[in-house]
């Protein structure tokens, strides 16, 4: 090689690595363009794929070598022959474990999972919390390795959400960036746990950031696909559950009993909510009672589940194998109907215990058994005008999860991918729009939502209901000594009335005190060393109302754009 070519060789090197500079100084500073954008989703949708699949596996080998089995498919056959006092002691090694990691890492015990992503996509730019986050991940993996009743879908999404935020914050992205990168880590890690790409997508736009914008869909779709990808070169093109005995409907006759069976599900679902949550309330109730360290409360509830384990083994981990048994009719009609009781009570003591874990696959587990037991009573009844009873199963269990998840769209189809069998799609549908349709009306919209409304964090209502808790009275309030202000002394004679809001005050606080008092204005305090609350500045009803369309109006951009 001359030494021109080498001259010339280097200085197109040079170029290119300028040339890579000035753009991550862009992206950096500016933030993705379209084409960039596709890439990093297709990086994040890389990274949280193999984040799922390493989560799944390491609970597979986790729960292996915890219960001596080779096969967790079939676990809850193989506990049946283990020691009993083994069955109930580790549930509350894995409890204790738990309670200490959440206790050292979080700030108030409580594992982080669907309803902190959704927060974190509303409110808080597409960020979720990194360090509760990491923690709620590893004590969910211990939890669904130990014994806990719960699902995996819950910390994967979590955890999805924490590498969104990290490369969010690295690029600086804004808020319809970091919600977008959100929505593709969140696809990308569902997709990679249940191989259902269609689903995953569905999944973040649906549920993660509730709205379906088209600039959205096609990062989300890549990241969505890259995750199923991670999947099958782990475990093949094969679906989650193998029915050997596919379902026929008989049409338009056996259609009625589908909607009966999606109201009864709506009614399973909200059972099954509202459990968890009594169970989360009693908890606490308790645990502040007996004055219990907040570390001690999951080894409580792991020996709760220690003890229904020894007789009821099915409740360990997320139940595959007794969702099987369910969709194949290997189960009899008081069996089916007491595993999905005992499911419930178990799943309930894992939340409430504070223990980690989702809600998603013991739902499809919970809904599997009731179809089934309403499939063996409707065509014993009517045997002639039936199709088989696990079809019904196969519904049932949509229709569940999908009223818990209030994501009829998304779980339609992730019940679909996970079975692979596309002809009874009309009876899914039926029985998953019948149980949507009530349980929405009963919860604040899902499960997810109504946790979140029980922390004060009103986004089932929409946009409009939750902006104001996004603005606070310090941005948006006239400075003093601004002349279209208030004067100090007016500031400080209202202060005097107990009519003033704090600068960190959001609008939400402040607006009431408009109305209430029948003000134009109320001053912003902020208060010194000795508690004296000085103002800073005076917050106009009209600044408010300005500021409060102005997100409306953004928030309506983004989701039809």
């Amino acid at each position: 090689m001359t030494q021109s070519t080498r001259t010339v060789l280097r200085n197109q090197l040079n170029q290119a690595l300028s040339a890579l500079r000035d753009a991550w100084r862009v992206l950096r500073h500016r933030g993705p363009s379209q084409v960039q954008f596709w890439f990093i989703a297709l990086a994040i949708g890389i990274a949280a794929g193999f984040m799922a699949l390493g989560f799944r596996m390491a609970i597979t080998w986790l729960q292996a070598f915890l219960y001596q089995t080779d096969n967790i498919l079939f676990l809850h056959s193989h506990a049946e022959r283990l020691s009993w006092l083994w069955i109930l002691l580790l549930p509350v090694f894995g409890g204790l474990v738990v309670g200490i990691i959440l206790h050292k890492f979080t700030d108030d015990g409580r594992v982080r999972s669907v309803a902190d992503v959704i927060e974190g996509a509303a409110i808080t730019d597409g960020r979720v919390e990194t360090k509760a986050g990491i923690a709620s991940f590893f004590a969910s993996l211990i939890t669904l390795s130990s014994g806990g009743s719960s699902g995996r879908e819950g910390p994967v999404v979590h955890m999805a959400g924490v590498i969104s935020t990290w490369v969010s914050d690295r690029i600086h992205a804004d808020g319809i960036t970091g919600r977008d990168l959100l929505g593709c880590a969140v696809a990308a890690a569902v997709s990679a746990s249940f191989n259902a790409p269609i689903a995953g997508a569905l999944f973040a736009l649906e549920v993660v950031l509730r709205h379906f914008a088209v600039h959205a869909f096609a990062p989300i779709v890549i990241a969505s696909v890259a995750g199923t990808v991670i999947n099958r070169l782990a475990y093949g093109d094969v679906t989650e559950f193998t029915l050997n005995t596919p379902g026929s409907l008989q049409f338009y006759v056996e259609l009625p009993a589908f909607l009966i069976l999606g109201l009864i599900c709506g009614l399973v679902a909200l059972l099954l909510m509202r459990s968890i949550f009594f169970a989360e309330d009693i908890g606490t109730h308790i645990q502040n009672r007996l004055s219990l360290p907040r570390w001690l409360r999951p080894a409580v509830s792991g020996a709760m589940l220690g003890l229904l384990a020894i007789w009821f083994p099915h409740i360990i981990g997320v139940g595959y194998e007794t969702t099987i048994r369910a969709l194949t009719g290997d189960l009899v009609l008081t069996t089916a109907i007491l595993f999905a009781v005992i499911k419930t009570v178990a799943l309930a003591i894992t939340m409430g215990g504070r223990m980690g874990g989702g809600v998603f696959s013991p739902a499809l587990m919970i809904g599997a058994l009731t179809g089934l037991a309403f499939g063996l009573i409707a065509t014993g009844l009517l045997p002639d005008v039936s199709g088989t009873h696990t079809l019904y199963a196969f519904a049932g269990m949509g229709a569940v999860a999908a009223a818990v998840l209030g994501a009829p769209i998304s779980t339609t189809l992730i019940v679909f991918e996970l079975t692979g069998d596309w002809q009874i799609g009309l009876a899914v549908m039926v029985s998953v729009s019948m149980s949507t349709a009530l349980a929405s009306r009963l919860v604040d919209r899902s499960f997810f939502l109504t946790q979140l409304e029980r922390r004060n964090v009103h986004l089932a209502a929409g946009p409009q209901a939750y902006l104001l808790a996004m603005l606070r009275a310090g941005t948006v309030m006239r400075p003093i000594g601004d002349p279209r202000a208030i004067s100090e002394d007016e500031a400080k004679a209202l202060i005097a009335q107990g009519l003033c809001v704090s600068a960190s005050a959001t609008l939400e606080a402040a607006m009431p005190y408009f109305d209430r008092a029948d003000i134009p204005c109320i001053p912003v305090v902020v208060q010194d060393d000795t508690g004296q609350e000085n103002p800073v500045g005076t917050l106009y009803h009209v600044d408010a109302l300005k500021a409060y369309n102005r997100a409306l109006a953004a928030t309506a951009a983004e989701e039809h754009s």
